[in-house]
């Protein structure tokens, strides 16, 4: 972004422009549900209740290969908000609140400049504060009806009743989540045959999956109240209308992961005909293209004749110089109290993964995701080995380096093609994409966490670590510190990233033991996991820094019985003032070592 364009967007009184413009500028109406992959009739689901869903298909385009960049909320939403990667400015873990650089802005922004009403109903969750230049309103009462006569518009309203948290629900909190349903739209868990083959077929799995579905019926009622309001104010010719999902099914293996199930999204778009390029939004009509959810911003400025910034990652799939994408990427970093790295790449047919952090299982202990009926169901199973070999594939102690799927002929994802010699061109191709991308967007998951806060602090944003004039060159190291055989090189490396890479991967004894004393907490603690260092790991646990804790609590939980020493110090650490994280995992680690079966939040 050059100079004088940041100053006209921090100078500029973000009010309605006082002469319109010489093309009138489309309405913008953004519908938007939680948790929900293309379960909807329109997407072929045999058990889908969802007319209103079907019926904004056939008014408009479906895409079927639409993703959203992670499986959980508030790194997708950041993502689409800013039309950046969560990785490229630093909000991809969990409940994270980042400081944006000055030239990293909310699309909504430059609507408002251009002279649009945007308003949010109501959920930001961005993993950064929402600046109060982003939108003219934003909370339950936000409404595109408040405008200016004639102003248009950009308006959001998200969904939740498809959330995670009402698939457990039983009894009056069920029903009062679909209080709208009538008598031949409640499913009867018995004749479901959509589960998964990685979820047991129990009567409380299945019971889970009618719930999701009575949930997207619920929605679909909210759909048709909104496309009402639009209607009865006479803008159904004056208003595109896009409608999706932020993530995939929020069950387990599918929320927070990067497979099918948690990352492929339904995407539907009306497009009157006056706003139509190129034949794009013909009525009923199936668009295939990669789809990724960064890309709406971007798109919503193309359609609206507002010049898509250069510094965004996404790029637009509708309106004048639409370019198909090759790829759709996916990250999964920290997810709530856990860490971990796994990257993918998907394109028509095949995705690739890459597991950073191969060593920790699939389904570490995640506070929220273990409340789940469905996740209970699958520790019940594994304790008795009953699970079904797709089931118990995901319930292993560790993940494979990397992963291949083909899609169409494996949609479950279930056999890993990576060790697949015939798949090798494949392999090579995919694994190339993700280590181009990683250093095109300058990816910092790459960085530990604690060293993005320090970066932070000291230089003004995460993003600004991987800025510099030798950002390059020490990105394509951390790249190699994390994938490559040669990680022992970089033990006396000046950046800190890069021995914490050395302490994860490298060889010798000697050398990880001097990383102990490390002017860095992170790769203290690093080191200290390597070892077995307890000591260090629970001074850690004391540290003024909330993230070194949560680094230091994983750690000694991963330990199990071999932490029973520092019973005290993991005692102190449920008092922890700060982050509930924390509390949850140590919470966890003493549960294991003391057989209780203590709850927190």
């Amino acid at each position: 972004m050059n100079v004088s364009r940041r100053a006209l967007l921090t100078a500029l009184p973000l009010v309605a422009q006082t002469s319109p413009p010489a093309v009138k500028r489309p309405n913008i109406l953004w519908l938007s549900f939680e948790d929900s992959s293309p379960m909807l009739g329109c997407y072929g689901d045999p058990h889908a209740i969802t007319p209103n869903s079907d019926a904004l298909a056939k008014q408009g385009v479906r895409f079927t290969r639409a993703y959203s960049v992670a499986g959980v909320c508030a790194p997708s939403r950041s993502g689409i908000i800013t039309g950046m990667y969560p990785s490229a400015v630093g909000s991809m873990h969990m409940r994270s609140s980042i400081k944006l650089g000055p030239d990293v802005r909310c699309f909504p922004e430059y609507l408002r400049i251009a002279g649009y009403y945007c308003t949010n109903n109501a959920k930001t969750d961005y993993n950064f504060p929402s600046p109060a230049r982003v939108w003219n309103e934003s909370g339950p009462k936000a409404h595109w009806r408040n405008r200016q006569p004639d102003q248009p518009f950009f308006a959001v309203f998200n969904q939740e009743v498809t959330h995670e948290s009402r698939y457990p629900r039983r009894g009056k909190e069920h029903e009062a989540d679909i209080a709208r349903l009538k008598p031949a739209e409640r499913q009867d868990p018995a004749k479901l045959t959509t589960l998964p083959p990685y979820y047991p077929d129990t009567p409380e799995t299945r019971r889970d999956w009618a719930n999701v579905y009575e949930g997207l019926t619920a929605m679909d009622y909210w759909l048709r109240d909104r496309l009402q309001e639009i209607s009865e104010a006479g803008l159904e010719n004056d208003t595109i209308v896009f409608f999706w999902g932020d993530h995939g099914v929020g069950l387990p293996r599918a929320k927070r992961w990067l497979y099918e199930s948690g990352t492929r999204v339904p995407l539907i778009v009306r497009i009157p005909e006056p706003f139509r390029t190129a034949g794009q939004g013909t009525p009923n009509s199936v668009n295939s293209s990669l789809v990724s959810l960064i890309d709406l911003g971007p798109t919503v400025l193309n359609l609206c004749s507002i010049r898509v910034q250069s510094n965004m990652n996404g790029q637009p799939f509708l309106g004048a110089g639409v370019r198909p994408r090759e790829y759709v990427y996916g990250i999964r970093d920290r997810m709530d109290e856990r860490y971990d790295m796994v990257r993918s790449v998907r394109d028509a047919r095949y995705r690739y993964l890459r597991n950073f952090e191969e060593t920790r299982p699939y389904y570490q202990y995640m506070n929220t995701a273990e409340q789940g009926t469905t996740m209970r169901e699958i520790r019940r199973l594994q304790a008795s080995g009953e699970l079904s070999p797709a089931a118990a594939r995901f319930a292993a102690p560790r993940k494979p380096v990397e992963e291949l799927y083909d899609v169409e002929a494996d949609p479950h994802e279930i056999n890993n093609l990576a060790g697949d010699p015939k798949h090798r061109p494949t392999l090579d191709r995919m694994r190339a994409a993700q280590r181009k991308w990683a250093l095109d967007t300058r990816d910092l998951g790459l960085i530990p966490e604690p060293e993005l806060v320090e970066a932070e602090n000291r230089m003004g944003t995460r993003q600004s670590i991987l800025q510099g004039p030798e950002s390059m060159h020490l990105l394509r190291e951390l790249y190699d510190a994390a994938t490559g055989p040669n990680a022992s090189r970089f033990f006396n490396s000046r950046n800190a990233p890069l021995r914490y890479w050395a302490a994860r991967r490298g060889d010798g004894a000697t050398m990880l033991a001097t990383l102990l004393r490390d002017p860095s907490a992170a790769v203290r603690i690093a080191a200290a996991r390597r070892l077995g260092n307890i000591d260090v790991l629970a001074q850690e646990l004391a540290s003024p820094q909330q993230w070194v804790r949560l680094m230091a609590a994983n750690a000694l939980d991963e330990m199990g019985e071999a932490a029973r020493p520092v019973l005290p110090a993991l005692q102190a650490a449920l008092k922890d003032p700060e982050n509930n994280y924390v509390v949850r995992v140590v919470n966890h680690a003493l549960n294991g070592l003391l057989g209780t079966r203590n709850q927190v939040k």
